[in-house]
């Protein structure tokens, strides 16, 4: 097959989980025997044209120079490109700037699209661009010949709102056995000493819920490592809100994985907080990292944790976790999760999902 992947700022990833996939997937696709293309940005770090095997488009993205409008006109020179190329499949991840332009895909490309997650129900996006979101989604889910849900949440939200079957595949993660217990010196912190969340600062992922949690556990003055970049307004106010309270530290971004790797297999606590969107693939880094995880009540945590989570819908189950639980006496719990990695949510088994779910739907042709 001929395929191409767009909808990425482009591989070898630097920037999200998206662009991790299209990585891993598009040399996985390469070693298969098939021709594959992928779209980077042009002002990517990789400006070479192939990268392990993997056809790179460089196209212009205004970003950088207009902000978020320009991923619309990076998406439509991609598309437009994509009209000369004869692909066969075109797998398109993600649809907020891209599913506008659905009249120029090419006819006779068929074409697959993950739906990520319910972008519209994001608090961050004024009311304006939540209505423009539910359109685009709508767009998408009508449009395109194929659709693929990363969680058993977004499959039944498709079905229920468009009456759309799509193919579940969720997101991948790399099991983490070898750890490193002197980084931890970096971080003032020692083995089981500590907890940790990491999220975008973004109020959905819901900081706030469990940093409240912390402070009324105010007895207990262990550490908590907040991890992410905290140079926004939404950072400004929880740091003011917190600033009585030196031991929830706020860390910034983490880029260096083999630290951060270390950092959730050591932490006595992980706390995930997302409750919006699909297979978050932080929450499946921390189940490869061997953490003990307490996730925010959710369909979409639940699927994947099942019961080898702690849950908490509020600041007061917060607080109960840190007074009640301990990573020793939950191995059980972190051993099922680093199974279900190794299991179900490894690579190969992803890519191998995606590339059946592609040899089917070349079988069957557009819809």
């Amino acid at each position: 097959m001929k395929i191409a992947i767009l909808g990425t700022r482009g591989i070898p990833n630097y920037y999200g989980g998206f662009e991790q996939f299209a990585e891993f997937f598009s040399v996985y696709l390469v070693q298969q025997g098939h021709e594959v293309y992928v779209y980077n940005s042009h002002n990517h770090k990789y400006q070479e044209a192939e990268f392990n095997g993997v056809h790179i488009i460089h196209q212009y993205d205004p970003e950088y120079a207009i902000g978020t409008f320009g991923q619309f006109i990076y998406d439509l020179n991609c598309i437009l490109d994509s009209r000369k190329r004869k692909f066969d499949l075109i797998l398109q991840l993600g649809y907020t700037s891209s599913s506008v332009w659905f009249f120029l895909m090419p006819k006779k490309s068929i074409i697959v699209t993950n739906m990520d997650g319910i972008e519209w129900k994001r608090s961050k996006y004024a009311r304006p661009v939540q209505q423009f979101l539910k359109f685009a989604e709508r767009l998408a889910a009508v449009t395109s010949d194929y659709l693929v849900s990363d969680s058993l949440g977004i499959k039944s939200f498709l079905q229920i709102r468009y009456g759309k079957e799509s193919s579940y595949i969720a997101y991948g993660a790399h099991p983490f056995y070898e750890a490193n217990p002197s980084i931890l010196q970096e971080y003032e912190v020692t083995e089981n000493g500590y907890n940790m969340i990491m999220a975008r600062f973004e109020p959905e992922n819901n900081l706030d819920m469990v940093l409240e949690g912390v402070a009324l556990n105010d007895a207990d003055k262990t550490p908590i490592l907040v991890v992410g970049n905290h140079n926004t307004k939404y950072g400004s106010y929880l740091k003011n809100k917190f600033a009585a309270y030196p031991h929830i530290r706020f860390m910034g971004g983490i880029y260096n994985l083999a630290h951060l790797n270390s950092l959730r297999y050591y932490s006595n606590l992980y706390f995930h907080g997302h409750s919006v969107g699909g297979t978050n693939p932080s929450l499946l880094e921390a189940m490869a990292s061997q953490a003990l995880i307490a996730a925010h009540n959710n369909d979409f945590n639940r699927s994947i944790l099942k019961e080898n989570a702690y849950y908490f819908s509020n600041a007061a189950e917060v607080k109960n976790i840190l007074q009640k639980v301990k990573k020793s006496d939950n191995l059980a719990k972190v051993s099922n999760n680093l199974k279900a990695i190794e299991e179900e949510f490894n690579w190969d088994k992803i890519n191998g999902s995606y590339l059946h779910l592609f040899e089917q739907c070349m079988a069957q042709g557009k819809k």
